[in-house]
């Protein structure tokens, strides 16, 4: 009997076991088809709770919903808003779970060499760079006999043919404004541009973006010289820039709003809310009357904001200064000027806050400048220095974020978004350790302007002695190296670049800069296919013209604006960092 009991107990116990394991078979099966089911469409993605839309006037489950979700309700969220305003809204990056990869395209995983045929030869026929993006059009299984000297037994030497197996792959490639195809060995591809980078950069997105044409604010074709805000309050200055618009082809201004010192054009709400230091100078008073009086004349307007360079804000703010870890004190480049960092949402609330008013006073088009990091001996000097990266974001994602987020508050205004980059950020693989990726912003803004001043480039640069003895050569190369980035994904901003109209007297075999060395860069953009650019004088001295008469002197457009620091400049009268 007490044998039998036992059997049933046994009996029991495996039945209770099979119960469960059925209703576990159960849940894994049912989860896929159960997680995107509820009232009011919530939605599951990345472990977060997400309320697509709540029924009108059913106030009470949309605040259940949110706070079963850990979100806070509408009116809460506006008030802990309002009472801490140093989180930016940011822009949500989906691109761990919605980057759209084009499957047609593939990517380089490195340089490669493209073959006529598929043959190597000592000679390649092309090369091209890591992260160019190819198409497959051709496979080809090619058997090619190897002779391999073999020592038999005996001692003796013989000459055996050994078969080996090759795959090739013909691809199509843009490259110097055409496109071209040749073979390459197989496994050189990836199949996204992501891929190519370093894994730091994971949550870079190149998903295509669209690029509005707002019908209020159509595009120009700029032709634009930079204008100081010293020189915007002068009139005679002003009217001076009008009057050179008139007699040449130049139409728009990039006139700097927020300073390098971190001070505003106009005073602003932006400036009295987050750092009202900023509102100190406000040289122009009136500034719906100096928006007038562009308009009028027909000139495109630029605001030039200085995003990440502020010294007026980190003296305001010291806590959110980059800082020498082993000190504690503020971290500066070689002009001395202390850097916040580009991570502090705090400052891209100011920044943009900053752009919306230009925008509403009337400005065509918000230009970021110093969108980027220090300058830190590439990168070498990064374990030394706290950037104060609470989110542990990468460089290159911080910067295009940033960006994300300007357009996102920015496009309801019809406005569009420009960026300047280091002129060698579309020669270069990486970000130069400044968070410029080329891609990466390029995929985000309406215009990227690369500062491709002839000057800036190192003795040997595109196999030049003296980059800045060559003006025409030094554009071309720089520009034709950008728009084979451009080529690389699907939605890519127009190049705009800045071209150089100073003279770089610290330059050693240098030229002076007139009308002729302005009008080869221009002839170099032009035989590129672009037909925009803009003036870079500190100075605001703008020798463009060409006189009828030879024996006298070109006119210039003069100011009498002091000269401005800038980082890393051996003279910094005429030298533009971004």
């Amino acid at each position: 009997m007490k044998h039998k009991r036992t059997k049933q107990q046994v009996w029991f116990i495996r039945k209770v076991l099979f119960s469960i394991f059925c209703y576990i078979v159960f849940l894994v099966a049912t989860v896929d088809v159960t997680k995107g089911m509820s009232l009011g469409d919530i939605v599951i993605s990345d472990n977060k709770i997400v309320v697509k839309e709540v029924a009108k006037g059913n106030e009470t489950d949309e605040k259940k919903l949110a706070e079963e979700s850990g979100e806070k309700p509408k009116d809460e969220k506006i008030t802990e808003e309002a009472e801490n305003p140093s989180t930016a809204k940011e822009v949500e990056n989906t691109e761990k779970s919605s980057e759209i990869i084009n499957e047609k395209y593939k990517y380089t995983k490195g340089n490669i060499r493209i073959f006529k045929d598929v043959k190597i030869t000592p000679k390649a026929e092309d090369n091209i760079k890591i992260g160019t993006r190819v198409e497959i059009l051709e496979e080809k299984k090619v058997e090619k006999i190897k002779e391999k000297t073999v020592k038999k037994p005996d001692g003796k030497r013989e000459v055996q043919k050994i078969t080996i197996v090759e795959n090739w792959e013909k691809i199509s490639y843009y490259k110097n404004r055409e496109k071209r195809t040749g073979w390459i060995k197989n496994n050189q591809l990836t199949d996204s541009l992501k891929a190519t980078l370093p894994k730091e950069w994971k949550n870079l997105n190149f998903s295509p973006i669209e690029k509005k044409n707002y019908t209020e604010n159509k595009r120009r074709e700029v032709r634009g010289i930079y204008v100081t805000s010293n020189s915007a309050a002068l009139t005679k200055r002003v009217d001076d820039f009008i009057a050179l618009s008139k007699r040449t082809k130049i139409n728009a201004f990039v006139i700097d709003v927020k300073e390098d010192d971190g001070t505003l054009l106009f005073k602003m709400e932006a400036g009295e809310k987050y750092n009202p230091n900023a509102n100190r100078r406000s040289p122009i008073k009136d500034i719906n009357k100096f928006m007038k009086k562009l308009k009028d004349n027909n000139i495109y307007t630029i605001a030039r904001i200085v995003s990440f360079k502020d010294p007026t804000y980190a003296k305001a703010n010291p806590d959110r200064a980059i800082i020498t870890k082993a000190t504690g004190k503020p971290f500066t480049n070689s002009d001395g000027v202390i850097w916040v960092s580009p991570h502090d949402r705090y400052l891209w609330e100011y920044n943009i806050a900053v752009a919306k008013e230009a925008a509403l006073a009337g400005f065509d088009e918000i230009q970021f400048d110093y969108v980027r990091f220090p300058a830190s001996n590439g990168g070498k000097l990064d374990k030394e220095l706290d950037y104060r990266n609470s989110k542990k974001e990468s460089k290159p994602e911080t910067i295009q974020k940033y960006l994300q987020y300007a357009r996102q508050e920015l496009e309801p205004l019809g406005v569009y978004i420009a960026a300047d980059v280091y002129g060698q950020v579309g020669s270069l693989p990486d970000d130069m350790a400044l968070g410029q990726h080329w891609e990466s912003v390029s995929n985000v803004v309406d215009y990227i302007c690369p500062m491709i001043y002839p000057s800036h480039y190192g003795k040997g640069v595109y196999g030049l002695s003296v980059p800045d003895a060559e003006p025409y050569k030094t554009v071309y190369r720089s520009t034709q190296d950008s728009m084979n980035r451009n080529a690389n994904i699907d939605t890519p901003a127009m190049i705009r670049p800045w071209i150089q109209a100073f003279t770089a007297r610290w330059v050693k075999g240098h030229i002076t800069y007139g009308p002729e060395q302005i009008e080869l860069q221009v002839k170099a953009l032009k035989d590129l296919g672009i037909n925009e650019y803009i003036l870079w004088s500190p100075t605001n001295k703008y020798r463009i013209e060409k006189n009828s008469s030879s024996d006298k002197k070109t006119e210039a457009v003069k100011t009498t604006e002091t000269t401005k620091k800038t980082d890393g400049a051996k003279k910094t009268e005429e030298i533009k960092k971004p």
